[in-house]
């Protein structure tokens, strides 16, 4: 029976402290290690009884797995009671403590990558994509809408091809204030668009407060893309569309070189189930095709 298997992994007492930790962030084994302070075949070896339980999930992300807990299915109850029991313990909530540097520290180094590579990115991003013009897509899609957050913005690209149309309501928020520095380059003196600076999982963002959000070739980047979809979902009026264009699941980690990210794409049943998870209803699905043997998913969802 899987439940005495969960219960069997959940007995010890450093498998329960590593549950607790990855049912808050997602890492590879080098990170866990350096939280747990363990020499890492222990740390494998629990983590293997973990998977096997079904109490864990891992992924392949390059050369590197990942894991977390497996909230995704009918562990989740067992999950969150186990956490709520332990969440208290000083060395429990040390460890949390030591994880979200990690992912701080993560965050730094994206947003480092991203003041570097500010005033070429347009560019780089032409490498990848090609003559494929993704912003003229979202554009077409968006027609008639009248208030518009472009999430992780960048340079403003695309809001200076939606500000074209007929005037509505446009905000650009991203987490690199040299991105920001960029758009508001591009574009000076346009009432109608509104630049804020803020983190995607973290919206500087009313509820409800526009009828459509678009994330183009964004989540990639972001180290916890369900939290970012939420948000999405609460900055959305009901009935609001969200635009989601992101690279299908490659093996190409060359690509990070050029224009960076944490995710090496995504499988589009991913993509959905977070969507559904967070109370979108998935409206269509379509694929183009990039350079380099790549592929983007737009998906488009309704709250």
């Amino acid at each position: 029976m899987d439940v005495i298997r969960q219960f069997k992994a959940l007995s010890d007492p450093t498998r329960l402290r590593l549950l607790h930790i990855l049912n808050e962030v997602e890492l590879n084994v080098n990170e866990i290690v350096s939280i747990v302070d363990m020499i890492q075949s222990g740390v494998s070896r629990h983590l293997k009884i973990l998977l096997e339980s079904g109490l864990l999930a891992a992924r392949k992300e390059g050369s590197f797995m990942y894991y977390c807990a497996d909230t995704h299915s009918e562990n989740r109850s067992l999950i969150q009671l186990a956490c709520a029991r332990i969440q208290a313990d000083p060395v429990c909530r040390l460890d949390l403590e030591k994880a979200r540097q990690i992912i701080m520290i993560r965050k730094n180094r994206t947003k480092r990558f991203f003041s570097t590579v500010a005033p070429q990115w347009e560019g780089l991003k032409k490498e990848i994509l090609g003559s494929f013009n993704l912003n003229e897509v979202l554009k077409e899609r968006m027609t008639g809408r009248q208030s518009i957050a472009d999430l992780g913005c960048g340079t403003g690209e695309l809001l200076g091809y939606l500000v074209q149309d007929t005037p509505r309501a446009l905000i650009g928020v991203d987490a690199s204030p040299e991105m920001l520095e960029q758009a508001r380059i591009k574009l000076p003196g346009l009432r109608s668009i509104e630049l804020r600076l803020g983190e995607v999982e973290y919206l500087p963002m009313k509820d409800q407060e526009v009828d459509t959000v678009v994330m183009s070739m964004v989540l990639y980047h972001i180290f916890q893309p369900e939290k970012a979809i939420h948000e999405v979902f609460r900055v959305l009026k009901p009935g609001g569309l969200f635009f989601l264009a992101d690279f299908k699941h490659h093996d190409q980690e060359e690509i990070k070189d050029i224009i960076g990210g944490t995710w090496l794409g995504f499988e589009k049943t991913q993509v959905k189930a977070w969507l559904a998870q967070s109370g979108f209803h998935l409206q269509s699905l379509d694929r183009y095709a990039v350079e380099r043997g790549l592929h983007i998913h737009l998906f488009a969802a309704k709250k």
